[in-house]
């Protein structure tokens, strides 16, 4: 069983950064992708950025030039470091862990962009 444990969600002004981290805990797992989804009020959950078991990532055309995905790969902890943030981009953000077998969600993190 896998957990995810996500954390740096928060409020910011227009133009700011945040960075998010999801550290998967747990033991007996094998990865083929990690990522970051979010929901905005009334809208459906979207992908933001992913990035796979050989590092190969992927970004919403919306988050591209401003989002960064990386990974610690001994610490199997995925981040988000999103610059230039806009009031659009808030939402609950959610960590999304693909396996073989499965795939699970974070708890989710609110990052709101306001003045």
């Amino acid at each position: 069983q896998v957990q995810l444990v996500e954390s740096g969600g928060g409020l910011v002004q227009p133009g700011g950064s945040l960075r998010l981290s999801c550290a998967a805990l747990g033991s007996g797992f094998s990865i083929n992708a990690m990522g970051w989804y979010r929901q905005a009020p009334g809208k459906q959950r979207e992908l933001v950025a992913s990035i796979t078991r050989g590092g190969r990532t992927n970004y919403a055309d919306s988050v591209k030039g401003r989002f960064t995905i990386s990974r610690d790969n001994a610490k199997i902890t995925v981040y988000l470091q999103m610059n230039s943030l806009k009031p659009e981009d808030t939402a609950v953000y959610y960590c999304n862990l693909k396996t073989p077998l499965y795939t699970d969600w974070g708890q989710g993190t609110q990052v709101t962009v306001s003045s």
